[in-house]
């Protein structure tokens, strides 16, 4: 196949952009970078040397295209499908990518500090690091409720690439520090990204490999279920 997408299952940045394939049925390769052996950090170094995953290589052009944010909108633009994923419309297509951002920076981002510091040894944690994080997800929770007041999807009534992003931060966030119960709407949508079916194959691709993650007795068991 031309595209191949070097990722890992587990990882939430990986599947904002599964999310984005799954939605337009892209054929495409999936291939799982494990970055702790040598050889195969080292080769995936090679063609990103960031080391981050997830990294889209299109043979038909030899391109690399890191970053998910851009992957996604490479796919827009080169392997198209039914759903897009930024709309046409300019002041829309802005909002897309605010709530884009958004995701990433404040629930994926602060998420990923408090789950990293866990696996941390003792002596090397960083309590007001994650205190900061906790803080930063509930004003983002509260931001999620409001923006949901009058819309389906985080960026109006289509699903585009903010509810990509939106999909697996909130997931994985909801767990290491719960959403608050007063804020039904950003349940609500919590649970239709749960049920959407790009999102829920992402899961069940993900589900083998739970055990990995340092929050998995927090897990719900809704989510365990295969």
């Amino acid at each position: 196949m031309a595209l191949t997408l070097y990722l890992h299952p587990l990882a939430s940045f990986c599947h904002k952009v599964l999310i984005a394939l799954y939605e337009n049925g892209t054929d495409f390769t999936a291939v799982t970078v494990d970055l702790g052996d040598p050889g195969a950090a080292a080769a995936h170094l090679g063609r990103w040397p960031v080391g981050k995953i997830p990294v889209l290589h299109d043979s038909r052009t030899g391109r690399i295209v890191p970053e998910t944010s851009v992957i996604v909108e490479y796919l827009q633009r080169h392997a198209p499908g039914p759903v897009p994923m930024l709309p046409a419309d300019p002041d829309a297509r802005l909002e897309a990518r605010l709530w884009d951002r958004f995701f990433d920076n404040y629930v994926a981002v602060p998420m990923q500090k408090i789950v990293l510091d866990r696996i941390r040894a003792e002596e090397s944690r960083d309590p007001a690091g994650v205190a900061d994080a906790r803080a930063t997800l509930d004003t983002a929770y509260a931001m999620i409720d409001g923006q949901l007041a009058a819309r389906s999807w985080a960026a109006g009534e289509a699903f585009t690439l903010a509810d990509c992003a939106a999909a697996p931060a909130l997931f994985f966030a909801s767990i290491v520090h719960p959403v608050p119960a007063e804020l039904a709407r950003a349940h609500a949508y919590l649970d239709r990204l749960v049920a959407r079916p790009s999102f829920a194959r992402v899961l069940a691709e993900a589900r083998p490999y739970f055990d990995l993650f340092p929050y998995r007795d927090a897990m719900p068991a809704r989510y365990l279920a295969a």
